[in-house]
């Protein structure tokens, strides 16, 4: 019995002791984690084109023109929303965000199956016109999310 009261505090003492190095090792400072970035290197400022006011007629000078970007580049820009030039996880699935968010109908942030599965069969239920409980290839056509190019281009804002 003494030995079994022994080892429970040397078990209690050991924990202890274990509990309050790794807090003395948690708390050590950085000197890493304090140090500063240097300071950005000034840019001299950028040259405009300036015009002769004395001249009557003259055409104002050219304005530079910003290279054209290409598909890819606005699509990477779209989800780089800190302009840091790397797309990191959580921007890459911001994206997706609003779409979880309207299958959640709990608010919970979790999807059960049974929120994926009403929303499934909502959509499966809308799209089966003629109630024949499958999709004809024109049924299924009309499942395919629009795509928003189409979209920007009816627009004559």
């Amino acid at each position: 019995m003494q030995r079994t009261i022994m080892g429970g505090i040397a078990a209690v003492l050991l924990m202890t002791g274990g509990y309050f190095v790794y807090q003395g090792i948690s708390q050590t400072p950085d000197p890493a984690a304090d140090a500063l970035p240097p300071p950005p290197e000034p840019r001299a400022p950028l040259a405009l084109p300036v015009g002769d006011p004395n001249a009557r007629g003259a055409p104002p000078p050219a304005v530079p023109e910003a290279p054209q970007a290409s598909r890819e580049e606005r699509r990477f820009l779209r989800y780089d929303r800190n302009r840091d030039g790397t797309v990191s996880r959580v921007e890459m699935m911001s994206t997706r965000s609003a779409a979880f968010r309207r299958l959640d109908t709990d608010n919970n942030n979790l999807l059960s199956f049974e929120e994926w599965a009403v929303a499934t069969g909502t959509r499966f239920g809308g799209a089966d016109r003629d109630r024949s409980g499958g999709l004809s290839i024109a049924e299924f056509r009309a499942t395919a999310q629009e795509r928003r190019d189409a979209a920007r281009s009816a627009c004559r804002c």
